[in-house]
């Protein structure tokens, strides 16, 4: 970063670390925060970013289980991964998913990642229904560019948005998110893609840059840090990395972005829960300066 530069951020960057101490401070104490009643919450500025948890991150857990691990860290927004409620479930089975997330004032805003494997109307329409039962707004979905015409069909017959999903260099058809938006910009708005941060630099892509360019077609996000941006299995604690964290939710702002930044931590399988509270408090933190800065312009 160039001195120029520098100095213009500093004062969002003294807001956002000053911030994020504080809700990290109680972290370290052991304080595990409950989500805001809707008393409280409406006399709360709400943050100009909605903050979720991907609940990939808790796949090693069932679903009670993740959710009263979604609670303590106070993300009312969740991205469900077919770990906690199965493709083929049940009516009964849907309906009581439903019901223990809304008891537990979690909102589901998307499922996923789904993969579309199947170029069939039967095998297409399998994803976007259970979508439906599940109540998802959202399918984030893999998939071959061959399959997306089939399934923008479906997406405008449910009504539901798809967020195709980045995975990187290893990925053959999406690595980066300019591979989806040449395929989705001229279809139907729902479809749109899902930049994962991680999978973004490892393509050697400007994440920032990226996310400026999808525009409205950014229908969802999965956050997460590395602490090198070329290795996949570097990853760490949000903050502790070097993913422009900062940057990113400062764009996400600009942009109105009306989706979620869902932060996905592939990591600590077993225990996953003090580095997620971590990383919340750390995006907690720098979104209160950011929005605190914004504020004062």
């Amino acid at each position: 970063m160039n001195p120029d530069t520098y100095a213009a951020a500093e004062p969002t960057r003294r807001d956002f670390l000053k911030a994020a101490s504080a809700v990290a401070g109680s972290v370290a104490l052991g304080v595990m925060p409950l989500p805001i009643s809707p008393a409280a919450a409406s006399t709360a500025r709400a943050p100009s970013v909605r903050l979720g948890i991907a609940s990939y991150s808790l796949r090693a857990f069932p679903r009670p289980q993740a959710i009263a691990m979604l609670r303590t860290l106070a993300a009312p927004y969740v991205n469900i991964k077919s770990n906690h409620l199965a493709y083929d479930a049940s009516p009964q089975e849907f309906a009581d998913a439903r019901d223990a997330f809304a008891s537990a004032n979690l909102q589901l805003v998307g499922g996923g990642t789904i993969t579309f494997d199947d170029d069939t109307d039967a095998g297409v329409n399998r994803y976007f229904a259970y979508a439906r039962n599940a109540g998802m707004p959202l399918i984030v979905a893999a998939c071959a560019p061959t399959v997306l015409r089939r399934i923008e069909r479906y997406a405008k017959q449910y009504d539901i948005k798809v967020a195709i999903h980045n995975h990187g260099p290893g990925d053959k058809f999406f690595p980066s998110p300019y591979d989806v938006l040449q395929h989705v910009r001229g279809m139907d708005a729902r479809m749109g893609l899902c930049i994962d941060v991680g999978h973004t630099v490892r393509t050697g892509t400007d994440v920032v840059a990226a996310i400026r360019d999808a525009g409205s077609r950014l229908h969802d996000l999965h956050l997460k840090d590395l602490r090198d941006l070329r290795d996949v299995s570097s990853q760490c604690v949000v903050g502790e990395g070097a993913i422009p964290i900062v940057d990113i939710l400062r764009q996400l702002s600009s942009m109105h972005f009306a989706g979620c930044a869902n932060l996905e931590y592939e990591i600590e399988e077993q225990n996953p829960l003090p580095g997620m509270q971590r990383s919340m408090a750390y995006l907690r933190g720098a979104l209160a300066g950011i929005d605190a800065s914004t504020k004062r312009k």
